[in-house]
């Protein structure tokens, strides 16, 4: 089968559009329509509908495309591991996290992986949604739960939970409640438990609200709560990484707190051995071990 009819294929099917393929491979459209249509006849098959808005793949071309795009990320993963030199971690690496972990954690820590790694380009991408690792859609991704997707290299990076915190300040002025029935007479910093977040965090929010508080402040992402606590807004629930890096933070109600929440790295198979996929690994077990460490000698003082 020819390689570079395929190479068109996959491009018009990934556009849906003749047109926009040929921008993309610099190509005429009607030099990409004579590609497709011999493709269509070495193989005897129809491989797209044309319709008015634009180009709609058959079965068969369902077939073809879920082949080349196997091939797209293979040979994607291939030019990555030959432009990564012995010496050099180079390049784009595609990092996807829970908003909250990547505003809060992850990034104010990444200055030291650009120090180590001057010409590494990280694009964050922030979201609550599960990207598709395998499909590419990121290379590496800490996510909030084990990862089910096959092929995929996994570890375990700590266990984190929801908890309560608030300022000094704050509860200089407003008193230090004792019990959750207490918590009615302040005010709650929280995410909605209908809001995209972890399991764990939103039942804990359920049942600090079954307590009708009278007074709340709901942001629609751990960011915004944090920001509220330090302002000495009230009280707020939010994961305890956080006091790794805001001393501020006065925990509240010890006793309080949500289920444990597994934190993962994972990323290809097929990016083992990829040198900016290994640093990114390697910074970011070095930062936990270091977290870790904080945590133990806090235990101890």
């Amino acid at each position: 089968m020819d390689w570079d009819k395929l190479r068109i294929f996959h491009a018009v099917a990934d556009a849906g559009s003749l047109t926009h393929a040929g921008d993309t491979l610099h190509l005429s459209q009607s030099a990409v329509s004579r590609q497709i249509r011999a493709l269509e006849e070495s193989l005897g098959t129809t491989l797209f509908h044309r319709h008015a808005r634009g180009l709609i793949l058959t079965e068969q071309g369902e077939l073809l495309f879920d082949a080349t795009s196997s091939m797209a990320r293979k040979l994607d993963g291939a030019a990555a591991r030959i432009r990564d030199s012995e010496e050099h971690v180079l390049g784009e690496l595609k990092v996807t996290t829970a908003v909250g972990f990547g505003t809060l954690w992850l990034a104010p820590r990444l200055g030291k992986l650009y120090a180590k790694y001057p010409d590494l380009k990280i694009d964050l991408l922030l979201e609550e949604r599960v990207l598709d690792l395998p499909m590419r859609e990121a290379d590496v991704a800490i996510r909030m739960k084990e990862p089910t997707q096959s092929d995929l290299i996994r570890r375990r990076l700590l266990n984190i939970r929801m908890r309560l915190y608030a300022t000094p300040e704050y509860l200089q002025q407003a008193g230090v409640p004792e019990t959750l029935e207490e918590l009615t007479q302040h005010r709650l910093i929280s995410q909605k438990p209908d809001q995209p977040q972890v399991a764990a965090g939103a039942r804990l929010v359920q049942q600090i609200l079954a307590q009708n508080i009278a007074s709340t402040l709901t942001v629609n992402n751990y960011f915004g709560v944090l920001q509220g606590v330090l302002a000495n807004v009230g009280i707020g629930v939010l994961p305890d990484y956080l006091t790794a890096d805001h001393e501020r933070l006065v925990r509240v109600l010890p006793d309080v707190d949500s289920d444990e929440v597994p934190v993962f790295l994972a990323y290809p198979e097929e990016l083992r051995q990829t040198r900016r996929v290994a640093a990114f690994r390697d910074f970011v077990l070095e930062e936990i071990q270091g977290y870790r460490r904080m945590q133990s000698e806090a235990l101890i003082s």
